[in-house]
Protein backbone atom coordinates (compact mmCIF):
# COMPACT_ATOMS: atom_id res chain seq x y z
CA UNK A 1 0.00 0.00 0.00
CA UNK A 2 1.40 3.38 -1.02
CA UNK A 3 2.19 5.86 1.74
CA UNK A 4 0.56 9.29 1.46
CA UNK A 5 3.97 10.95 1.87
CA UNK A 6 5.24 9.11 -1.23
CA UNK A 7 2.62 10.67 -3.54
CA UNK A 8 3.27 13.72 -5.70
CA UNK A 9 0.45 16.04 -4.65
CA UNK A 10 1.69 19.36 -5.99
CA UNK A 11 -1.20 21.00 -7.86
CA UNK A 12 -3.09 17.69 -8.00
CA UNK A 13 -6.85 17.54 -7.51
CA UNK A 14 -7.10 15.18 -4.54
CA UNK A 15 -10.35 13.51 -3.52
CA UNK A 16 -10.27 12.88 0.24
CA UNK A 17 -12.88 10.61 1.85
CA UNK A 18 -13.28 11.88 5.40
CA UNK A 19 -15.78 10.99 8.13
CA UNK A 20 -17.51 14.23 9.08
CA UNK A 21 -20.64 12.44 10.30
CA UNK A 22 -20.69 14.43 13.55
CA UNK A 23 -23.51 14.73 16.11
CA UNK A 24 -25.60 17.90 15.92
CA UNK A 25 -28.42 19.33 18.05
CA UNK A 26 -31.84 20.47 16.85
CA UNK A 27 -30.44 23.92 16.01
CA UNK A 28 -27.84 22.44 13.67
CA UNK A 29 -24.93 23.08 16.05
CA UNK A 30 -22.11 20.52 16.14
CA UNK A 31 -22.01 19.01 19.64
CA UNK A 32 -18.81 16.97 19.23
CA UNK A 33 -16.21 17.84 16.59
CA UNK A 34 -13.75 15.02 17.36
CA UNK A 35 -14.10 13.42 13.92
CA UNK A 36 -13.37 16.73 12.22
CA UNK A 37 -10.35 17.43 14.42
CA UNK A 38 -8.98 13.92 13.79
CA UNK A 39 -8.84 14.70 10.06
CA UNK A 40 -6.82 17.92 10.50
CA UNK A 41 -3.31 16.38 10.29
CA UNK A 42 -4.08 14.92 6.85
CA UNK A 43 -5.70 18.13 5.63
CA UNK A 44 -2.85 20.28 6.91
CA UNK A 45 -0.35 17.98 5.20
CA UNK A 46 -2.25 18.22 1.90
CA UNK A 47 -2.43 22.00 2.21
CA UNK A 48 1.33 22.09 2.81
CA UNK A 49 1.86 19.96 -0.30
CA UNK A 50 -0.17 22.45 -2.41
CA UNK A 51 -2.78 19.87 -3.31
CA UNK A 52 -6.22 20.93 -4.55
CA UNK A 53 -8.35 19.29 -1.88
CA UNK A 54 -11.83 17.94 -2.64
CA UNK A 55 -13.44 16.60 0.54
CA UNK A 56 -16.31 14.12 0.55
CA UNK A 57 -18.29 12.68 3.46
CA UNK A 58 -21.71 11.43 4.48
CA UNK A 59 -23.88 12.80 7.25
CA UNK A 60 -26.60 10.80 8.96
CA UNK A 61 -29.06 8.61 7.07
CA UNK A 62 -30.93 10.67 4.46
CA UNK A 63 -31.71 7.38 2.63
CA UNK A 64 -30.81 8.61 -0.83
CA UNK A 65 -32.92 11.77 -0.64
CA UNK A 66 -31.89 15.42 -0.47
CA UNK A 67 -32.85 16.03 3.17
CA UNK A 68 -31.26 19.34 4.16
CA UNK A 69 -31.26 18.55 7.89
CA UNK A 70 -28.36 16.27 6.90
CA UNK A 71 -26.48 18.96 4.98
CA UNK A 72 -22.76 19.33 5.61
CA UNK A 73 -23.12 23.14 5.70
CA UNK A 74 -22.40 23.38 9.48
CA UNK A 75 -19.31 21.23 8.95
CA UNK A 76 -18.00 23.57 6.24
CA UNK A 77 -18.35 26.52 8.61
CA UNK A 78 -16.69 24.70 11.52
CA UNK A 79 -13.83 23.35 9.40
CA UNK A 80 -13.18 26.85 8.04
CA UNK A 81 -12.76 28.06 11.62
CA UNK A 82 -10.43 25.20 12.58
CA UNK A 83 -8.21 25.64 9.52
CA UNK A 84 -8.44 29.48 9.43
CA UNK A 85 -9.15 29.02 5.75
CA UNK A 86 -12.33 29.25 3.68
CA UNK A 87 -13.96 25.86 2.97
CA UNK A 88 -16.83 26.43 0.52
CA UNK A 89 -19.61 23.84 0.29
CA UNK A 90 -20.59 22.51 -3.13
CA UNK A 91 -24.35 22.16 -3.77
CA UNK A 92 -23.94 18.45 -4.55
CA UNK A 93 -21.19 15.82 -4.82
CA UNK A 94 -21.44 15.18 -8.57
CA UNK A 95 -22.78 17.04 -11.59
CA UNK A 96 -21.87 20.02 -13.85
CA UNK A 97 -22.11 22.68 -11.13
CA UNK A 98 -19.77 20.70 -8.87
CA UNK A 99 -17.35 20.14 -11.75
CA UNK A 100 -17.15 23.90 -12.33
CA UNK A 101 -16.38 24.55 -8.67
CA UNK A 102 -13.70 21.82 -8.62
CA UNK A 103 -11.89 23.44 -11.57
CA UNK A 104 -11.71 26.71 -9.63
CA UNK A 105 -10.00 25.18 -6.56
CA UNK A 106 -6.47 26.57 -6.25
CA UNK A 107 -3.34 24.93 -4.84
CA UNK A 108 -3.62 24.51 -1.07
CA UNK A 109 -7.35 25.31 -1.09
CA UNK A 110 -10.34 23.13 -0.19
CA UNK A 111 -13.85 22.36 -1.37
CA UNK A 112 -16.33 20.27 0.62
CA UNK A 113 -18.82 18.26 -1.41
CA UNK A 114 -22.39 17.97 -0.16
CA UNK A 115 -23.56 14.80 1.60
CA UNK A 116 -22.71 11.69 -0.45
CA UNK A 117 -25.77 9.86 0.87
CA UNK A 118 -28.15 12.34 -0.79
CA UNK A 119 -27.56 9.82 -3.61
CA UNK A 120 -28.74 6.24 -3.00
CA UNK A 121 -25.98 5.18 -5.41
CA UNK A 122 -23.33 5.91 -2.75
CA UNK A 123 -24.37 3.06 -0.45
CA UNK A 124 -25.12 0.80 -3.44
CA UNK A 125 -21.54 1.25 -4.69
CA UNK A 126 -22.98 2.18 -8.08
CA UNK A 127 -20.33 2.09 -10.87
CA UNK A 128 -21.58 5.21 -12.70
CA UNK A 129 -21.82 7.25 -9.50
CA UNK A 130 -18.30 6.05 -8.59
CA UNK A 131 -17.01 7.10 -12.03
CA UNK A 132 -18.53 10.58 -11.77
CA UNK A 133 -17.15 11.09 -8.27
CA UNK A 134 -13.69 9.86 -9.27
CA UNK A 135 -13.68 12.10 -12.36
CA UNK A 136 -13.40 15.13 -10.07
CA UNK A 137 -9.82 14.33 -9.08
CA UNK A 138 -6.44 12.83 -9.99
CA UNK A 139 -5.46 11.42 -6.58
CA UNK A 140 -7.57 9.54 -3.99
CA UNK A 141 -7.01 9.53 -0.23
CA UNK A 142 -9.15 7.53 2.22
CA UNK A 143 -8.95 8.98 5.72
CA UNK A 144 -12.30 7.61 6.95
CA UNK A 145 -11.52 4.48 8.98
CA UNK A 146 -15.00 4.50 10.53
CA UNK A 147 -16.62 3.69 7.15
CA UNK A 148 -13.85 1.53 5.71
CA UNK A 149 -15.84 -1.61 6.54
CA UNK A 150 -18.51 -0.40 4.09
CA UNK A 151 -18.20 -1.26 0.38
CA UNK A 152 -19.63 2.11 -0.68
CA UNK A 153 -18.85 4.10 -3.81
CA UNK A 154 -16.67 6.72 -2.11
CA UNK A 155 -14.76 4.03 -0.17
CA UNK A 156 -14.37 1.22 -2.71
CA UNK A 157 -16.03 2.06 -6.05
CA UNK A 158 -13.84 5.07 -6.86
CA UNK A 159 -10.48 3.41 -6.22
CA UNK A 160 -9.99 1.60 -9.58
CA UNK A 161 -10.19 5.01 -11.28
CA UNK A 162 -7.03 6.23 -9.50
CA UNK A 163 -3.46 5.13 -10.17
CA UNK A 164 -2.39 7.33 -7.24
CA UNK A 165 -4.21 6.37 -4.04
CA UNK A 166 -3.24 6.07 -0.40
CA UNK A 167 -4.57 6.02 3.15
CA UNK A 168 -4.63 9.37 4.94
CA UNK A 169 -2.57 9.92 8.07
CA UNK A 170 -5.50 9.00 10.34
CA UNK A 171 -6.32 5.77 8.51
CA UNK A 172 -2.62 4.84 8.44
CA UNK A 173 -2.45 5.44 12.19
CA UNK A 174 -5.47 3.15 12.72
CA UNK A 175 -3.82 0.39 10.68
CA UNK A 176 -0.46 0.77 12.45
CA UNK A 177 -1.91 0.74 15.98
CA UNK A 178 -4.12 -2.25 15.27
CA UNK A 179 -1.15 -4.15 13.85
CA UNK A 180 0.90 -3.35 16.98
CA UNK A 181 -1.93 -4.34 19.31
CA UNK A 182 -3.30 -7.48 17.62
CA UNK A 183 -0.96 -8.82 14.93
CA UNK A 184 2.36 -8.20 16.66
CA UNK A 185 1.65 -7.41 20.32
CA UNK A 186 4.00 -7.09 23.26
CA UNK A 187 2.84 -9.75 25.70
CA UNK A 188 0.88 -10.38 27.81
CA UNK A 189 -1.97 -9.20 25.55
CA UNK A 190 -5.22 -8.68 27.49
CA UNK A 191 -8.56 -8.02 25.79
CA UNK A 192 -11.27 -6.24 27.78
CA UNK A 193 -14.63 -6.86 26.09
CA UNK A 194 -17.97 -5.50 27.29
CA UNK A 195 -21.17 -4.05 25.94
CA UNK A 196 -24.73 -5.20 25.67
CA UNK A 197 -24.76 -8.26 23.41
CA UNK A 198 -22.74 -11.40 22.85
CA UNK A 199 -24.32 -11.72 19.39
CA UNK A 200 -22.60 -8.57 18.13
CA UNK A 201 -19.19 -9.67 19.38
CA UNK A 202 -19.17 -13.46 19.18
CA UNK A 203 -17.05 -13.54 16.02
CA UNK A 204 -14.58 -11.06 17.53
CA UNK A 205 -14.35 -13.16 20.69
CA UNK A 206 -13.74 -16.31 18.65
CA UNK A 207 -10.94 -14.65 16.67
CA UNK A 208 -9.34 -13.03 19.70
CA UNK A 209 -9.08 -16.38 21.50
CA UNK A 210 -6.24 -17.30 19.16
CA UNK A 211 -4.38 -14.08 19.94
CA UNK A 212 -4.85 -13.03 23.55
CA UNK A 213 -3.26 -14.26 26.76
CA UNK A 214 -6.20 -13.16 28.94
CA UNK A 215 -9.80 -12.24 28.22
CA UNK A 216 -11.88 -10.04 30.53
CA UNK A 217 -15.65 -10.05 29.97
CA UNK A 218 -18.05 -7.48 31.40
CA UNK A 219 -21.17 -5.52 30.59
CA UNK A 220 -24.57 -7.10 29.94
CA UNK A 221 -22.93 -9.64 27.61
CA UNK A 222 -21.22 -11.19 30.65
CA UNK A 223 -24.67 -12.23 31.93
CA UNK A 224 -25.02 -14.72 29.09
CA UNK A 225 -21.66 -16.27 30.00
CA UNK A 226 -22.58 -16.38 33.70
CA UNK A 227 -25.93 -18.03 32.99
CA UNK A 228 -24.20 -20.55 30.70
CA UNK A 229 -22.18 -21.59 33.78
CA UNK A 230 -25.32 -22.17 35.84
CA UNK A 231 -25.64 -18.85 37.68
CA UNK A 232 -29.07 -17.30 38.20
CA UNK A 233 -28.75 -13.72 36.94
CA UNK A 234 -32.29 -12.67 37.88
CA UNK A 235 -34.03 -10.48 35.30
CA UNK A 236 -30.73 -9.36 33.75
CA UNK A 237 -30.39 -9.07 29.98
CA UNK A 238 -29.43 -12.50 28.62
CA UNK A 239 -29.29 -14.00 25.11
CA UNK A 240 -30.64 -17.46 25.86
CA UNK A 241 -30.12 -18.63 22.28
CA UNK A 242 -26.36 -18.11 22.72
CA UNK A 243 -25.86 -20.03 25.97
CA UNK A 244 -24.32 -22.98 24.10
CA UNK A 245 -22.04 -20.62 22.15
CA UNK A 246 -20.91 -19.01 25.39
CA UNK A 247 -20.19 -22.41 26.96
CA UNK A 248 -18.25 -23.52 23.89
CA UNK A 249 -16.17 -20.35 23.85
CA UNK A 250 -15.20 -20.80 27.50
CA UNK A 251 -14.32 -24.43 26.82
CA UNK A 252 -12.09 -23.48 23.86
CA UNK A 253 -10.43 -20.79 25.96
CA UNK A 254 -9.56 -23.40 28.57
CA UNK A 255 -8.15 -25.69 25.85
CA UNK A 256 -5.97 -22.83 24.58
CA UNK A 257 -4.95 -21.96 28.16
CA UNK A 258 -6.43 -18.48 27.78
CA UNK A 259 -7.52 -17.27 31.21
CA UNK A 260 -11.06 -15.81 31.07
CA UNK A 261 -12.19 -13.39 33.78
CA UNK A 262 -15.93 -13.04 34.43
CA UNK A 263 -17.55 -10.79 37.06
CA UNK A 264 -17.56 -12.26 40.55
CA UNK A 265 -19.96 -9.59 41.82
CA UNK A 266 -22.28 -7.02 40.27
CA UNK A 267 -24.21 -3.86 41.06
CA UNK A 268 -27.79 -5.16 40.96
CA UNK A 269 -30.86 -2.92 40.84
CA UNK A 270 -34.59 -3.40 41.10
CA UNK A 271 -35.12 -1.42 37.87
CA UNK A 272 -33.17 0.27 35.09
CA UNK A 273 -33.64 3.84 36.31
CA UNK A 274 -31.51 6.57 37.90
CA UNK A 275 -33.49 6.34 41.15
CA UNK A 276 -33.48 2.52 41.33
CA UNK A 277 -32.62 0.72 44.54
CA UNK A 278 -29.22 -0.89 43.97
CA UNK A 279 -26.55 -2.80 45.86
CA UNK A 280 -23.38 -4.80 45.31
CA UNK A 281 -23.96 -8.56 45.46
CA UNK A 282 -22.01 -11.66 44.50
CA UNK A 283 -23.11 -13.36 41.30
CA UNK A 284 -24.60 -16.13 43.46
CA UNK A 285 -26.87 -13.65 45.28
CA UNK A 286 -28.59 -11.56 42.58
CA UNK A 287 -32.14 -11.03 43.92
CA UNK A 288 -34.98 -12.56 41.94
CA UNK A 289 -36.33 -10.06 39.42
CA UNK A 290 -33.34 -7.70 39.78
CA UNK A 291 -30.94 -6.59 37.03
CA UNK A 292 -27.14 -6.77 36.93
CA UNK A 293 -26.18 -3.31 35.61
CA UNK A 294 -22.47 -2.95 36.40
CA UNK A 295 -19.53 -4.94 37.65
CA UNK A 296 -19.02 -4.80 41.43
CA UNK A 297 -15.97 -3.76 43.50
CA UNK A 298 -14.62 -7.31 43.84
CA UNK A 299 -14.76 -7.72 40.04
CA UNK A 300 -12.89 -4.44 39.63
CA UNK A 301 -10.15 -5.76 41.91
CA UNK A 302 -10.05 -9.07 40.04
CA UNK A 303 -9.86 -7.35 36.64
CA UNK A 304 -7.20 -4.93 38.00
CA UNK A 305 -5.00 -7.92 38.83
CA UNK A 306 -5.55 -9.34 35.31
CA UNK A 307 -4.27 -6.06 33.85
CA UNK A 308 -1.38 -5.59 36.29
CA UNK A 309 1.46 -6.93 34.11
CA UNK A 310 -0.19 -6.45 30.70
CA UNK A 311 2.02 -5.05 27.95
CA UNK A 312 -0.84 -4.63 25.46
CA UNK A 313 -4.51 -3.93 26.23
CA UNK A 314 -7.36 -3.87 23.72
CA UNK A 315 -10.70 -2.57 25.03
CA UNK A 316 -14.07 -2.72 23.30
CA UNK A 317 -17.32 -2.13 25.20
CA UNK A 318 -18.21 -0.74 28.66
CA UNK A 319 -18.50 -2.79 31.83
CA UNK A 320 -22.03 -1.62 32.63
CA UNK A 321 -24.75 0.95 31.95
CA UNK A 322 -22.22 3.76 32.43
CA UNK A 323 -24.59 6.42 31.07
CA UNK A 324 -26.27 6.40 34.50
CA UNK A 325 -23.95 7.50 37.30
CA UNK A 326 -25.22 4.79 39.65
CA UNK A 327 -23.98 2.12 37.22
CA UNK A 328 -20.83 3.82 35.91
CA UNK A 329 -18.31 3.04 38.64
CA UNK A 330 -17.12 -0.26 37.16
CA UNK A 331 -16.47 1.22 33.73
CA UNK A 332 -14.82 4.33 35.22
CA UNK A 333 -12.59 2.16 37.41
CA UNK A 334 -11.45 0.11 34.41
CA UNK A 335 -10.77 3.29 32.41
CA UNK A 336 -8.45 4.44 35.20
CA UNK A 337 -6.77 1.02 35.35
CA UNK A 338 -6.19 0.82 31.59
CA UNK A 339 -4.85 4.38 31.56
CA UNK A 340 -2.47 3.68 34.46
CA UNK A 341 -1.15 0.40 32.99
CA UNK A 342 2.41 0.30 31.65
CA UNK A 343 1.04 -1.01 28.37
CA UNK A 344 0.10 -0.07 24.84
CA UNK A 345 -3.64 0.59 25.19
CA UNK A 346 -5.98 0.69 22.21
CA UNK A 347 -9.72 1.26 22.54
CA UNK A 348 -12.46 1.12 19.94
CA UNK A 349 -16.20 1.66 19.78
CA UNK A 350 -18.31 4.71 20.49
CA UNK A 351 -19.38 3.61 23.98
CA UNK A 352 -15.84 2.68 25.04
CA UNK A 353 -14.44 6.00 23.88
CA UNK A 354 -17.33 7.94 25.42
CA UNK A 355 -16.67 6.20 28.73
CA UNK A 356 -12.98 7.04 28.58
CA UNK A 357 -13.79 10.67 27.79
CA UNK A 358 -16.19 10.71 30.75
CA UNK A 359 -13.47 9.31 33.02
CA UNK A 360 -11.05 12.09 32.05
CA UNK A 361 -8.42 9.54 30.96
CA UNK A 362 -8.48 10.13 27.18
CA UNK A 363 -4.99 11.66 27.17
CA UNK A 364 -3.59 8.60 28.95
CA UNK A 365 -4.79 6.01 26.42
CA UNK A 366 -2.25 5.15 23.72
CA UNK A 367 -4.84 5.24 20.93
CA UNK A 368 -8.62 5.64 20.74
CA UNK A 369 -9.90 4.27 17.44
CA UNK A 370 -12.35 6.41 15.47
CA UNK A 371 -14.30 3.41 14.18
CA UNK A 372 -16.76 1.23 16.07
CA UNK A 373 -17.95 -1.22 13.43
CA UNK A 374 -14.66 -1.09 11.53
CA UNK A 375 -12.65 -1.72 14.71
CA UNK A 376 -14.88 -4.67 15.60
CA UNK A 377 -14.50 -6.18 12.11
CA UNK A 378 -10.71 -6.00 12.43
CA UNK A 379 -11.07 -7.80 15.77
CA UNK A 380 -13.11 -10.43 13.93
CA UNK A 381 -10.12 -10.99 11.63
CA UNK A 382 -11.84 -9.52 8.60
CA UNK A 383 -10.16 -7.50 5.86
CA UNK A 384 -11.86 -4.12 5.52
CA UNK A 385 -13.05 -3.36 1.97
CA UNK A 386 -11.83 0.23 2.20
CA UNK A 387 -8.30 -0.82 3.13
CA UNK A 388 -8.18 -3.68 0.62
CA UNK A 389 -9.22 -1.26 -2.14
CA UNK A 390 -6.12 0.87 -1.51
CA UNK A 391 -3.72 -2.03 -2.02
Amino acid sequence: MTNLRDLNLQGKRTLVRVDFNVPMNDRGDITDDLRIRMALPTLEYLIGQNAKIILCSHMGRPKGKRAMEFSLAPVAVHLSQLLHKAVPLAPDCIGPEVEKMVVQVQNGELLLLENLRFHAEEEKNDPEFSRQLAALAEVYVNDAFAVSHRAHASVVGVTPHFAARAPGLLLQKEIDYFHRAIDNPARPLVALIGGAKVSGKLQALENMLARVDRLILGGAMANTFLKSQGFDVGASKVEDDLLDSARNLLRRAAERKVKVYLPVDVIAADSFAPDAVSMAVTIQDIPKGWLALDIGPASVQCFREALADAKTIVWNGPMGAFEMDAFSRGTMAMAHEVAAAHALSVTGGGDSNAAIEKSGEADNISYMSTGGGAFLELMEGKELPGIKALQ
